[in-house]
């Protein structure tokens, strides 16, 4: 059979299929290599894939129990019992850093995906049904946004019992409003699109238009948001840490260490205390940053290689 002055053999479609299955591949390829050329981002990648190792591998790494508590050896400096020193109870410094940064880690992933699940979910409704219901949903973003966000955390935290859980939950709850403003753009911006249309003439159900056809070509900029959405948590943790509102001890967090170490006499006596789990915290920040930087890049298609 001949069409348009061609043949058609019956291994044709696997080969439009293979040359798909190619193209898809390729701009993968493509933005792998954008990603690859900024040399910040490949550094914050490589320093986070340390940390979350590290913060995995925590009981086999850490040379001591973090909550063991040896006064006679309190505000050692780095040495051979205590590679990093330790703290003002005599406690290992490395291994309540390697605990601190599970801690740390935890509330970041937790809140930053619980957050990203709401306002993906919001963001998605007003940007494609729009209309008064855009307009309510929109409203009530505005009126969490107007709320400012380090009282409203101090005032949950001080009403619930600080801890872990209590941390997420504010973080998560209270973390979406600009997850939601931006699935709201991108969703009008392809409710429009000819693929959109065409599913509509189909008879294919709303959700399904939303969940299957829209909400993947929205992807990349929610994952630029949720990296760059840890690194804040992260700081945010340790702000409420620092001031007693965060993670309680014993348990440790990188918050809690430079609360506990914020008297003159140990800043200026033992400065190793103080500015281990600040560098964490810098480090671990910035590499989200660099991270979430390198991958808008690569997901930008206005951006050339």
């Amino acid at each position: 059979m001949t069409l348009s002055g061609r043949n058609l053999t019956v291994n044709e479609p696997l080969l439009i299929e293979e040359k798909q299955e190619f193209a898809h591949e390729s701009i993968w390829k493509v933005m792998l290599r954008k990603f690859l050329k900024n040399k910040l981002a490949v550094i914050g990648a490589i320093i986070l894939v340390i940390i979350i190792a590290s913060a995995i591998f925590a009981p086999w790494l850490a040379p001591q129990d973090p909550s063991k508590q040896v006064l006679l050896d309190k505000l050692s400096p780095p040495g051979e019992k205590y590679i990093l020193g330790a703290d003002n109870l005599g406690r290992d410094v490395l291994s309540r850093l390697l605990y601190g940064a599970r801690v740390s880690l935890l509330v970041g992933f937790t809140s930053v995906a619980g957050s990203i699940f709401i306002g993906t979910m919001i963001g998605a409704i007003a940007g494609y049904y729009g209309g008064k219901l855009d307009a309510i949903l929109m409203r009530f973003v505005d009126a969490v946004i107007s709320f400012p966000s380090l009282f409203l955390l101090i005032t949950l935290v001080t009403i619930f019992d600080p801890s872990l859980m209590t941390l997420i939950f504010v973080f998560a709850v209270f973390g979406w409003t600009g997850t939601a403003r931006l699935v709201r753009g991108e969703f009008l911006a392809l409710r429009s699109s000819e693929f959109v249309l065409a599913a509509r003439t189909l008879g294919i159900k709303n959700s399904r238009i939303i969940f299957s056809h829209i909400l993947p070509n929205a992807m990349g900029p929610i994952i630029v948001s949720a990296t760059l959405g840890v690194g804040g948590v992260i700081l945010g943790e340790a702000a409420l840490s620092y001031l007693g509102l965060g993670i309680q001890p014993p348990i440790p967090s990188w918050g809690n260490m430079l609360q506990s170490a914020q008297n003159p006499q140990i800043m200026l006596g033992a400065w190793w205390y103080p500015l281990l789990p600040g560098f964490m915290i810098l480090i671990t920040v910035l590499s989200f940053n660099f991270v979430g930087d390198g991958l808008r890049d690569a997901f930008d298609p206005k951006i050339n290689e």
